[in-house]
């Protein structure tokens, strides 16, 4: 897939996603509230942002209209854009509303508090005009229109109408992301992609089925004159429903569902993407349906990059079983340069992996907790055979691989065949190398070239107890055949 060629504008409700992390070890004496320690803060893209870094990951180029205040919070949204090179941001500074800033902290990875900074002011008359300007002066040089309503006051019946005349009369597709209860007020639409809840709200009818979504996506689709609606389902996937009549169904691909927020944005980039760039709704909806699950198995404002959608489809070929589990080294380079690109920390972790037990889910789980993505390399099947002996991998390396693949903290899966991944460390770079407490950061590979780049290495502990080796032994040890053996 090569989206490069197309130009999404996107206008709609922009913020700042902020990250605090932190421990809690205590309790206050002041309230029974946890303390946090804070550790590090990250910051993003949210909103109509995030649908611009959807389309950027994806390959494709962004043209960002929306509102910042003037203050700080808008010159970090000004400068993530400005350090975006597939997105070009024609901002409209206000002096009367801040930045919408949402600040989640986060702790043991789950959030324990969200702050949300914004206004609820209606556009004045000269905001609304200088949005205008800004989208009729965009609107050139695109091949798409996403119109992201967050409820914040950018998508608004003017800025709605003014945006769908002049993209209908260049012939170019518009879809918008819902937040109003009355599909009426996006009148002319090329889709609208709601969720299932809001959905159910806007069509006053059930969806907890196939048909009951159909005939809800149908009744709102007349109330808006809308060409299609896509009603987005988490983990049951999506369903399109053409006004011809056509229904189309894509479910998802079995996966943990670890965090929805952000799913809807990558679902309408990637749809607006594939189909500006010439494919169907239809199988445009398959690519949207791939970039969401993978950003469901991530956790808080994620993107989808191209690689990780191809990985997810299988390559090209959308009706592939299930997608392939190892990465090659250039689709993981990639996805570290994407990664660091959004200022993600990225872990390293390796080992053989044999028979995944509790002690390697323990240390998977603390390697995540250092970084923001985690990738795992594994011994190849002849490289374990040189550290085991004859008689293991126990599981084969696509064996091996498809499990890790599966686990919620694991983000990327490669490969490594000689007898220590250094080769791998040095392509990637990572900025924390992870290992067990049965090591010291002086034995760890790889250890010097990552902290000569700035990065560090982390020893998580052990679960005692728990070992492959110990495994096949006590299966040998109730099975008499076995122990013959």
């Amino acid at each position: 897939m090569d989206f490069s060629g197309a130009t999404i504008l996107c206008v709609g409700d922009l913020m700042l996603d902020r990250y605090v992390y932190g421990d809690v070890e205590r309790i206050s004496p002041e309230a029974p509230v946890p303390v946090l320690r804070l550790s590090r803060t990250t910051e993003m893209l949210g909103g109509a942002g995030n649908v611009a870094n959807n389309i950027a990951a994806l390959g494709g180029r962004a043209i960002l209209v929306g509102l910042v205040g003037a203050d700080a919070q808008g010159a970090a949204v000004g400068g993530m854009i400005a350090g975006a090179p597939l997105i070009e941001g024609r901002l409209v500074e206000t002096s009367r509303r801040p930045t919408v800033c949402k600040t989640r902290f986060v702790a043991g990875g789950q959030q324990v508090v969200r702050t949300d900074d914004e206004s609820r002011l209606a556009l004045s008359a000269e905001e609304e005009a200088w949005l205008l300007a800004a989208i009729a002066a965009a609107l050139p040089s695109a091949q798409g229109v996403v119109l992201s309503d967050y409820g914040k006051g950018v998508v608004g019946p003017a800025v709605i109408a003014a945006t769908v005349t002049a993209a209908r009369a260049r012939g170019l597709p518009v879809f918008v992301d819902p937040k109003s209860n009355d599909f009426g007020d996006y009148p002319g639409v090329t889709c609208l992609t709601p969720n299932r809840k809001e959905l159910a709200e806007a069509a006053r009818l059930p969806t907890g089925d196939d048909a009951e979504v159909i005939a809800a996506a149908r009744k709102v689709m007349a109330q808006a004159g809308a060409a299609a609606i896509l009603a987005t389902r988490a983990e049951k996937g999506m369903i399109l429903v053409e006004a011809d009549g056509a229904v189309h169904v894509a479910p998802a691909r079995a996966r943990e569902v670890f965090d929805v927020s952000g799913a809807g944005d990558t679902a309408i980039a990637a749809l607006a993407l594939a189909h500006a760039s010439g494919r169907s709704l239809a199988q445009a909806m398959v690519i949207a349906n791939a970039a969401a699950g993978v950003v469901i198995s991530k956790a808080g404002t994620a993107t989808a990059h191209i690689a990780e959608v191809m990985h997810e489809l299988g390559g090209d070929d959308a009706s592939a079983a299930a997608p392939p589990s190892l990465s090659s080294l250039e689709m993981a380079t990639e996805l570290v340069a994407h990664w660091k690109s959004l200022g993600l920390k990225v872990g390293f972790a390796n080992g053989c992996f044999d028979l995944i037990h509790a002690g390697h889910i323990a240390l998977l789980a603390n390697a995540r907790a250092q970084c923001d993505r985690l990738i795992v390399a594994l011994n190849t099947d002849a490289s374990v055979q040189g550290l085991k002996g004859p008689a293991r991998p126990i599981n084969s390396l696509e064996k091996r691989a498809q499990v890790m693949a599966a686990i919620r903290y694991v983000d990327c899966v490669v490969a490594f065949g000689e007898s220590t991944p250094i080769d791998l460390i040095e392509a990637l770079l990572p900025d924390v190398l992870i290992k067990g407490q049965d090591y010291t950061v002086e034995t760890v590979v790889g250890a010097e070239v990552v902290q000569a780049a700035g990065g560090r290495v982390y020893l998580a502990p052990l679960v005692q107890g728990q070992s492959t080796s110990q495994i096949v032994e006590q299966i040998r040890e109730h099975d008499p055949a076995q122990g013959a053996a």
